[in-house]
């Protein structure tokens, strides 16, 4: 049973519910057209990360956008 966790930030920037079925959908299809993988026992979960929580460069990605927007 193939899973696949989706992290993506979330808040203002959080995907659409069409756009995390979109998601889902094709994650499901890929395992199962490149790994053959069955799409009844796939499971995808989506998590979505506060800008806060999460890091890069040693900094929040809140920090970093704000930097780029100002």
């Amino acid at each position: 049973m193939p899973y696949v966790n989706i992290k993506v930030t979330g808040g203002k920037e959080a995907p659409s519910r069409e756009q995390k079925a979109e998601l889902i959908s094709g994650a499901t299809d890929l395992l199962a057209r490149i790994l053959h993988k069955n799409p009844s026992t796939t499971v995808v979960v989506i998590e979505e990360v506060d800008m806060d929580n999460w890091g890069i460069g040693g900094e929040s990605v809140s920090v970093r956008r704000q930097k780029t927007n100002a």
